[in-house]
């Protein structure tokens, strides 16, 4: 009992995970029509700041602060010089975000080369609960994965932005009527989407390392957890995210990780079959 009771929290501290990379790629493909096929390097660019700060002798906290900013200032100039040229066509935009993904993850590989890197937990030791101890960061991220998605709920339901965001969304053309600037919605869209991957980096990088290829588990998972939860609201993607990371984390304790992996995508595959819409249908916060 003690052992499942530990073996779900490290599912759910990983479930964590998946849930903030699918949060920003939800976001951006609900508000914007396409799937950011970058988002996967965004993540990996998270973690690499993190790492940049660590070694350049601050404290790890600080360069996890730093990450998000540091990849949303990012992904907002890429939306503006690259992106924002795709809306037009979906397909392309994602080709597009693809081969972007690309550069980055060789960019990152030049720099690191083949390397596994780590840097330490902010927060280290456990928490104990009888006989049983949990991983400290491990809870840190729980934590902090459940305040950003309650203040990203808070913030495209409750503010101006949010307003704005779903008036985009819901028509295009009347928000421009009415004096919405809908380019400047979108980038900031793209950018908050980017920050999400950035902190996720930044939180993963003292339990996964960082190497080239990081952000291409997330990634996967990320757009299998979106079409499963569904495009058009918030709780969509959130909804596939609880659904994805628990099975991607819980099968590989009773099967082979590989196996595990396939078996994750054919039953996704199954359920896109039967409900194209996903768990979560309708446009809305």
């Amino acid at each position: 009992m003690e052992n499942l009771l530990v073996a779900l929290f490290e599912i759910l501290s990983f479930g964590a995970i998946v849930v903030l990379v699918v949060l920003g790629l939800g976001i951006i493909a609900s508000m914007m029509g396409i799937f950011n096929f970058a988002q996967g390097e965004f993540v990996l660019l998270g973690a690499y700041v993190t790492y940049l700060a660590y070694t350049a002798g601050l404290p790890v906290w600080l360069g996890m602060v730093a990450a998000p900013f540091v990849v949303g200032a990012l992904g907002f100039v890429l939306e503006r010089l690259i992106v924002r040229r795709f809306y037009a066509a979906p397909i392309v935009a994602m080709l597009g975000t693809y081969a972007l993904g690309l550069i980055i993850r060789e960019i990152v590989r030049g720099l690191i080369g083949g390397l596994y890197i780590s840097v330490p937990e902010p927060v280290g030791g456990s928490v104990a609960l009888g006989a049983m101890h949990f991983s400290t960061w491990r809870l840190v991220i729980i934590v902090i994965t459940a305040l950003v998605m309650v203040a990203s709920y808070l913030l495209l339901s409750r503010t101006s932005f949010g307003l704005r965001v779903r008036a985009s969304l819901e028509n295009p053309a009347l928000a421009r009527a009415s004096g919405i600037s809908t380019n400047a919605i979108y980038g900031a869209t793209f950018a908050f989407g980017a920050a999400l991957a950035g902190l996720a980096g930044a939180l993963i990088v003292p339990v996964f390392s960082l190497f080239a290829d990081l952000g291409l588990r997330f990634l996967i998972q990320g757009f299998v957890a979106v079409m499963v939860g569904g495009i058009g609201s918030f709780a969509g993607p959130v909804a596939g995210a609880a659904v994805i990371g628990t099975l991607s984390a819980a099968l590989p304790w009773v099967i082979q990780p590989v196996v595990a992996d396939v078996l994750v995508f054919v039953l996704a595959i199954i359920f896109i079959k039967f409900r194209p819409q996903g768990l979560v249908s309708g446009k809305g916060i």
